[in-house]
């Protein structure tokens, strides 16, 4: 696997782990971080070896945010030299599942990144919080649109304005997070949901991504005609027919992602 300086990324058994390893800053984002994070992730998306993807952070938080030392004396013609956010925009490239595990706080870039996650675990205790407005500046990574998608204009902007911490209890009420668990008992969870997802059909899994991910942006009638053109799609793969045989003969398939 390849070195990096402010993450660390491995997988096993179908399982690729992405962790956020700068625990004494709370894994405050900075920038050579974020193209880490997106480097590890696009190349497990080209793995044929790995099928879920988990995204978590060492210590004591998931992210605290930016690194507002890095950010302070930028000026707009420096971030767009920069191209800020354009490794942001890479993580909505990639087609495999990715799970987030999250703990402690998930503030600011840090809620970016998760808002990123196709499933959200969050260790109980854990708050989320876009604290930018106190800063004297709003989200730019997408937090302003991913998070009004999911718990709606009033409510985001409630969020937004204020800066509040948002407990993990109330997240769940929001569709923000799928489920709650202790702290001891994060990973453990994560992986277990990781290698359940892991075990069923790749090319489904994919496509249902595709597919749900599409009917954020289309209107109903557009994202029905996508959704049918992946459902016929699948029935080119081996593992439709793996699938569909091995019901029929009352044993467990052995999808390949082919």
């Amino acid at each position: 696997m390849k070195t990096y300086e402010f993450i660390e990324a491995s997988f096993k058994d179908g399982i690729a782990l992405i962790e956020l390893n700068r625990p004494a800053q709370y894994n405050a984002l900075n920038r050579r971080m974020v193209g880490e994070i997106v480097d590890a992730a696009e190349s497990f998306d080209r793995n044929e070896e790995v099928r879920v993807i988990v995204l978590t952070g060492k210590g004591r938080a998931f992210s605290a945010g930016a690194d507002i030392d890095e950010m302070a004396e930028d000026d707009p013609v420096r971030m767009e030299l920069l191209n800020q956010f354009a490794d942001w925009d890479r993580l909505s490239y990639i087609k495999k599942p990715i799970i987030g595990a999250v703990k402690g706080f998930v503030f600011g870039g840090g809620f970016e990144l998760a808002l990123n996650c196709d499933l959200l675990i969050a260790a109980s205790g854990t708050e989320f919080s876009f604290p930018e407005v106190n800063l004297g500046v709003m989200p730019g990574a997408g937090g302003t649109q991913r998070l009004t998608k999911i718990v709606g204009r009033t409510k985001a902007l409630e969020w937004l304005w204020s800066g509040a911490r948002i407990p993990a209890e109330t997240a769940i009420q929001h569709g923000l997070i799928n489920r709650i668990v202790s702290p001891e008992l994060l990973m453990e969870e994560t992986l277990r949901t990781a290698q359940h997802i892991a075990r069923q059909a790749p090319l489904s899994i994919r496509l249902i991504k595709d597919a749900v991910n599409k009917a954020v942006d289309y209107s109903l009638y557009e994202g029905m005609q996508y959704e049918r053109k992946n459902f016929y799609l699948l029935f080119a793969s081996e593992d439709q027919k793996e699938g569909m045989t091995a019901f029929m003969e009352k044993r467990k398939p052995d999808f390949k992602g082919r």
